[in-house]
C-alpha cells in the first residue's frame, strides 16, 4: 500500500507521545526522544549527547519497502549505519514491530509493541522486586561486594582471609555459571542454524559442530589392523598416537577403529567488552541520579545487603557460628 497513509499515521503516533517519552534503538540501545514532527521529517534528540538527528520521510518509505520485500520481516542487522532510529520510530506505527529476540523489524496486522522504554514489560509486578531463585545470583552479589571492598588490581596487598573469600566466591560463581550456561546453550541450539552467527547486546554466538573420536574395543581394533598388515606389537595397548600413525600408512578409514560422534554446541564468537562497560556505567549513573521511588528502594536494599554481608563475613577463629531458626 502507498506509504503516504502510513507516514501520516506515524506522525500522529509521534505527536500523541507523552512529554519526555523515550525510545531506544533496538541493537545499540541508545535512548532518544522525539523533538519535533514536520511534514517531511521527524527530528529526534539523543538522551546522552543531546545531539539531534532529522529522520527523513523518504528513508522511512525505503525502510518500509525493504520490510515488504523481505516478506514482512526485515533483519535489523542489515540496517545501514546510524539507521537504527528509523526502525525504533517506525515501531510506533501500529503495523510495525521491532522484535529484539528475533532481531527483526516486522510488519503485522496484530497489535504490536514499540521501542518505547515505558512500554517494555516489567520483570516484576507492580513495584515489587523479585530476586531470581538461582545460586549464581547470590554468589555474584557477594563477589561484587567483595570486589568493591578489595581492589582487584592490587590483590598482592590483600590480607589472606580476603583472598580466600575472593577465591571461594570465584569458584562458586564459575561452577554455578557453568550450570546456567549449559541450560542456556541447550535452548540456543534449538534456535540457531548451523554456521549462523547471531548477535546480542554484549556479544554473539555461533552454532558449530565438534567432532570427537573414541577407540572401539581393543580386540576389534587389533583385528582390523592385523588384517591391514599392521602387527599387533606396533599398537600394543591400543595407544591413540600409535593407532593414528598406523592409519597414516594404511587405507583404513577412521571409522574402522574409532567410534565417531558429532555433537552440536554453541561457541562464543566475540564479546563486546566496551558495550558491557558502557551499559554497566550507565546503570550505575542512572541509579545514583534517579529520584524514582523504585531506585530509592533499590539503594536501600543494596545498603541492607551490604550490612548482611558484613555480618556474615565478620568471622574470626574461635567464635561460634549459629543458625537462625
Amino acid at each position: 500500500m502507498p506509504f503516504a497513509g502510513s507516514w501520516h499515521t506515524l506522525l500522529e503516533e509521534c505527536d500523541a507521545l507523552a512529554e519526555g517519552a523515550t525510545l531506544v534503538t533496538p541493537l545499540t540501545e541508545n535512548q532518544f526522544r522525539i523533538a519535533d514532527t514536520q511534514e517531511h521529517r521527524i527530528v529526534i534528540a539523543f538522551a546522552e549527547s543531546g545531539e539531534t538527528q532529522p529522520l527523513q520521510r523518504e528513508q522511512f518509505a525505503t525502510l518500509a519497502e525493504r520490510v515488504d520485500d523481505a516478506g514482512g520481516s526485515f533483519l535489523l542487522q542489515r540496517l545501514p549505519p546510524d539507521a537504527e532510529p528509523y526502525a525504533a520510530v517506525l515501531s510506533l506505527h501500529p503495523r510495525y514491530e521491532c522484535d529484539d529476540r528475533a532481531g527483526t523489524l516486522t510488519e503485522t496486522n496484530e497489535p504490536t509493541s514499540s521501542q518505547l522504554i515505558d512500554s517494555r514489560p516489567s520483570q516484576a509486578a507492580d513495584d515489587d522486586r523479585v530476586e531470581p531463585d538461582l545460586a549464581i545470583y547470590a554468589d555474584m552479589l557477594l563477589l561484587t561486594d567483595a570486589l568493591e571492598r578489595h581492589d582487584p588490581t592490587a590483590l598482592d596487598e590483600c590480607e589472606t582471609p580476603a583472598l580466600i573469600n575472593l577465591y571461594t566466591l570465584c569458584s562458586d560463581v564459575q561452577r554455578n555459571a557453568g550450570d546456567l550456561r549449559q541450560t542456556v546453550r541447550e535452548l540456543l541450539l534449538d534456535r540457531l542454524h548451523h554456521d549462523q552467527s547471531v548477535h546480542g547486546q554484549y556479544g554473539s554466538v555461533q552454532r558449530t559442530t565438534r567432532r570427537t573420536r573414541t577407540l572401539k574395543d581393543d580386540e576389534q581394533v587389533l583385528r582390523v589392523l592385523k588384517e591391514a598388515g599392521i602387527p599387533r606389537e606396533r599398537v600394543m595397548g591400543v595407544d591413540r598416537e600409535k593407532v593414528d600413525e598406523a592409519l597414516d600408512v594404511t587405507e583404513l578409514a577412521e571409522s574402522a577403529v574409532y567410534e565417531i560422534e558429532n555433537s552440536e554446541y554453541v561457541r562464543k564468537a566475540e564479546v563486546n567488552e566496551e558495550r558491557k562497560e558502557t551499559r554497566l556505567q550507565g546503570l550505575k549513573d542512572q541509579l545514583a541520579l534517579s529520584d524514582d521511588p523504585e531506585a530509592a528502594q533499590l539503594r536501600e536494599e543494596v545498603a541492607e545487603l551490604e550490612q548482611r554481608i558484613a555480618e556474615l563475613t565478620e568471622f574470626t577463629p574461635g567464635t561460634e557460628v549459629g543458625t537462625r531458626s
